[in-house]
């Protein structure tokens, strides 16, 4: 991501693959495979039990700041770690997606002056994607709502409320009896 200062960041995040939930793990000028070692350190500490023990599998780039020390984070939990193989896209196709989608719902949308102010706009989207953006892949549920039933078909009695995220760029609704 590029700033109205022309200066370039970096956002570190982790998708869970079976619920989609995004977890932002930090924002920085310069990555360093220190910075990104410590920060799945940090992700891992602050999931509880029963989502760190379910880690089998991570896919992750071929950057060069995805050392063996940054591997070593995810093997001790007896995860296996799958760099993407180069020409194959679809394999790390739902990150691509989340990127996307955040840019061309927020990030491109507004001028990010440095590391605090996209930090705070990642958080915000990453809270609208994980509370309440519908998923087909989930029965059209959020992230966080995976084992809840549908929600009921809106008819004539229903009321809506609309919520403003990111300073009404985002728009989230919801019925009220």
């Amino acid at each position: 991501m590029d700033t109205v200062f022309l200066r370039r960041l970096f956002v570190l995040f982790f998708i869970e693959h079976g619920t989609r939930r995004v977890h932002v793990a930090g924002v920085t000028r310069n990555v360093t495979a220190e910075w990104a070692t410590q920060q799945a350190r940090n992700l891992l500490m602050n999931l509880d039990d029963v989502r760190t023990t379910g880690i089998r599998y991570l896919i992750r780039d071929n950057a060069g700041y995805f050392t063996e020390a940054f591997d070593a984070v995810f093997t001790a939990l007896g995860a296996r770690v799958v760099p993407v193989l180069p020409g194959v896209p679809r394999m790390n196709a739902i990150a691509e997606r989340w990127v996307g989608s955040c840019r061309r719902e927020s990030t491109d949308r507004l001028l990010i002056t440095g590391e605090r102010h996209l930090r705070l706009v990642i958080d915000e989207y990453a809270a609208h994607h994980n509370e309440h953006r519908p998923h087909r892949s989930l029965g059209q549920r959020c992230p966080d709502a995976v084992g809840t039933p549908e929600p009921p078909a809106a008819d004539d009695q229903w009321r809506v409320i609309r919520r403003d995220r990111l300073g009404s760029l985002i728009h989230e609704y919801t019925q009220v009896a």
